[in-house]
């Protein structure tokens, strides 16, 4: 930590975390997209234990963090939502090819493996293996329900997938709570886009609408702020204003009751296009906010937190908005 730490335990004197640490991340050539998202991720217990984990098999953190970082920062267009994408499903590849190494080595030496009358075969009856779950599934998996609804003769058809963070549109001087509203807002599919109901055998009007049927335990999402606009041909950045709550429930997409979960973390993108910019994260730690931006860690007041909403005019001075959020569920509360 430094100059950095010790200005923050002057800061929060008495109030300083005890065993606690806030560590910056030097910015090995234009990895602050990786860094902004490591730092908000860092405050994310399961993913703390891991990246703990991963630092103390390298000789220092110094050199752990520029082998992570600079063998990732040439994949990427420099965008902290597709990094963070990256990271989480490599996460899960990693962790289910290890697991499948421990249980095929624990197979192939336990004795009660070996049968007289040959080698094992598959699960009885064509049952199919369970997908392994790992603690990336746990915390930041969720489901979501794709209902449509035939209009002739009123038949759903609902199809599943799960998803590890909820991709926004957004618009001018709206809230997260309005883009969840239109997320899961009604589709008619009418003219050529009409829906093939099994049970009419033809092409049919129907309804179509996304629903959140299990909400995960890390909410995480991600506000489209880039956008091709076919008149300029290239992406623009969008400058709105979102207002993004400290405390938010999902009640305009579930089923059943309402999921309540509180903000800790936000990536904000710094510029004014998609192509040149820089990201920092705010983070919730201990009931104090923090700035991080690359190796540079202070402490904020949480009124701070609402300048990154965005701009409410087209045109603005101000660039810094908030780009992905991470929500965590109330109820098992924050342990960083």
């Amino acid at each position: 930590m430094g100059a950095t730490g010790s200005k923050l335990e002057k800061a929060l004197g008495d109030q300083f975390p005890e065993g606690e640490r806030y560590f910056g991340l030097e910015n090995f050539g234009n990895t602050c997209y990786c860094n902004s998202v490591l730092q908000a991720l860092y405050f994310c217990v399961p993913f703390r234990e891991q990246l703990l984990d991963y630092y103390s098999n390298s000789k220092s953190i110094g050199d752990a963090e520029e082998n992570l970082l600079t063998c990732l920062a040439d994949l990427f267009t420099q965008d902290a939502h597709e990094f963070l994408n990256f990271l989480l499903n490599e996460l899960v590849d990693i962790l289910e090819k290890e697991a499948h190494a421990i249980k095929s080595d624990a197979e192939s030496s336990s004795p009660s493996e070996k049968i007289s009358n040959g080698p094992k075969t598959g699960q009885a009856n064509g049952a199919q293996k369970e997908p392994l779950v790992t603690w990336v599934h746990k915390n930041f998996q969720g489901l979501l329900t794709n209902e449509t609804r035939c209009l002739r003769c009123e038949t759903v058809t609902a199809r599943d997938e799960t998803f590890l963070d909820l991709s926004l549109d957004i618009e001018q001087n709206s809230s997260i709570t309005s883009c969840l509203k239109n997320f899961s807002s009604t589709e008619t599919l009418n003219a050529e886009d009409k829906f093939f109901c099994d049970k009419c055998c033809s092409l049919q009007e129907a309804q179509k609408r996304m629903k959140i049927k299990k909400p995960p335990h890390i909410l995480v999402i991600h506000l489209k702020r880039f956008k091709y606009i076919e008149q300029l041909g290239r992406y623009k950045k969008l400058l709105y204003r979102v207002v993004f709550p400290l405390e938010l429930k999902l009640s305009n997409t579930m089923e059943d009751a309402d999921s309540e979960y509180s903000l800790f973390a936000v990536v904000v993108h710094v510029g004014s296009g998609p192509n040149h910019g820089h990201y920092v994260s705010l983070v919730k730690s201990h009931n104090h906010w923090l700035f991080f931006d690359d190796e540079n860690v202070e402490m904020i007041d949480e009124s701070v937190v609402q300048t990154f909403f965005g701009s409410a005019q087209e045109y603005s001075s101000n660039t810094d908005h908030g780009y992905i959020l991470f929500y965590e569920s109330i109820g098992t509360g924050n342990k960083s």
